[in-house]
């Protein structure tokens, strides 16, 4: 009986809520005591940091995705990313220098098929090939390719059409009496050579000309970029170019009729 009294007297001095709170309002020592002991039960700052990231399979998909694209486009860059580069920055020098490369490259094989032996080979003939494309052939495709681009944007079948004609018409035969005259002017010829060479292999190289250049010029408008049209046009060109150097190389028109490449 005297236990039973003792045991209400202190249930009624303390109640639950002192277990709870201290006298100033604060949890009391058993909560704070619980909330550390869980405290140690906490993942360490690094694991709790590492779950707040996606860590899924598609996480690391697209990491090696990522990879292995970037790796694929470094090896791609190289020397086309060079050009292409070189032609959005600075693109009448890249074409005219594009064009110098093929000229004398084109010059090279022609004298090569034709000369018996190294000895005979033409240095100056070569370079004068070169200057040609340098400072006459590479900046007139520039400006050519751009301005038959404005005129006809489009890229179908009627456009292309009426920009093989325009080439046929206007730029093709002006840049061969161009190439012819400026070839001539440089090995000393004078106005009378000139013109007398102009009606002898003008024609005739036309004519080839028609032959060849349709499909090099329909597959360059309606199916190559703008910016890359001059460098698909000189590719195209390099066979033209040792016809083109083999009739430049032609004695003059007053002093022999020598046969001409058919």
């Amino acid at each position: 009986m005297t236990a039973a009294l003792a045991r209400n007297r202190l249930f009624r001095k303390h109640s639950i809520s002192d277990f709870l709170v201290d006298p100033i309002g604060a949890p009391s020592n058993f909560i704070r005591n619980q909330t550390h002991s869980k405290a140690y039960l906490r993942f360490p700052d690094f694991l709790r940091k590492a779950k707040d990231y996606d860590l899924s399979p598609s996480l690391f998909s697209s990491a090696f995705s990522s990879s292995s694209s970037s790796s694929a486009a470094t090896r791609e860059a190289g020397i086309v990313g060079w050009y292409l580069g070189m032609i959005k920055c600075r693109p009448i020098l890249t074409k005219s220098l594009t064009s110098a490369l093929i000229y004398t490259a084109a010059d090279l094989s022609s004298q090569t098929m034709s000369q018996p032996s190294m000895a005979s080979y033409d240095l100056m003939r070569t370079l004068r090939m070169a200057g040609y494309g340098m400072i006459i052939l590479g900046p007139s495709l520039h400006f050519w390719f751009n301005f038959v681009s404005k005129v006809f944007p489009k890229r179908d079948l009627i456009s292309t059409l009426k920009k093989m004609a325009m080439g046929q018409a206007l730029y093709g035969p002006v840049m061969t009496a161009v190439f012819f005259s400026t070839n001539a002017r440089l090995q000393g010829e004078n106005s009378t050579e000139i013109v007398a060479r102009l009606k002898r292999d003008l024609f005739p190289t036309m004519l080839n000309g028609v032959m060849y250049w349709p499909v090099c010029d329909f597959i360059t408008f309606r199916f190559i970029p703008v910016h890359l049209q001059p460098l698909v046009s000189n590719s195209f060109s390099y066979l033209w170019t040792v016809y083109m150097t083999y009739m430049a190389s032609l004695e003059k028109a007053g002093t022999t009729t020598p046969s001409r490449l058919a």
